[in-house]
């Protein structure tokens, strides 16, 4: 998959209409996503904050997680608004949990102003823990 593909059009759309619905009084960080698993069904979730902050989700994992409760396990694609003048790429925790389900996913990042960027997620987690490499 590539910047310009219909489908990352699309998964952009869902996660710049996911970032308005952000809920994030006390970062001020709206972040919307979009995953696309296997067969092409896209799922989209925006981050949510709390007073508590460990109990804040981001919005990969809201969406990731809405995928798999729907029953699909293989991630193929991330898309990630965020309305920051750069991209924002996934958080050291997001990358691990996009690594259980799609080690080799594309990720794309956009913002507002700035050019759109692409990576494989093996590029920005190379060495994920996983119990499969210790067996």
């Amino acid at each position: 998959m590539r910047l310009g593909d219909p489908e990352v059009d699309r998964m952009r759309g869902l996660a710049e209409a996911a970032c308005r619905r952000a809920y994030a009084p006390y970062s001020g960080l709206h972040v919307g996503a979009a995953v696309m698993v296997e067969g092409g069904e896209l799922f989209a979730g925006c981050n949510v904050e709390n007073a508590s902050y460990s109990l804040t989700i981001c919005a990969e994992r809201n969406a990731l997680f809405q995928a798999v409760s729907a029953g699909h396990r293989r991630l193929l694609a991330v898309a990630l608004y965020s309305d920051t003048p750069v991209p924002l790429v996934p958080c050291g925790a997001c990358r691990q949990v996009l690594a259980e389900f799609g080690p080799d996913c594309d990720v794309f990042c956009f913002s507002p102003v700035a050019a759109p960027a692409h990576f494989q997620l093996s590029e920005l987690l190379p060495v994920p823990f996983s119990l499969r490499s210790h067996r």
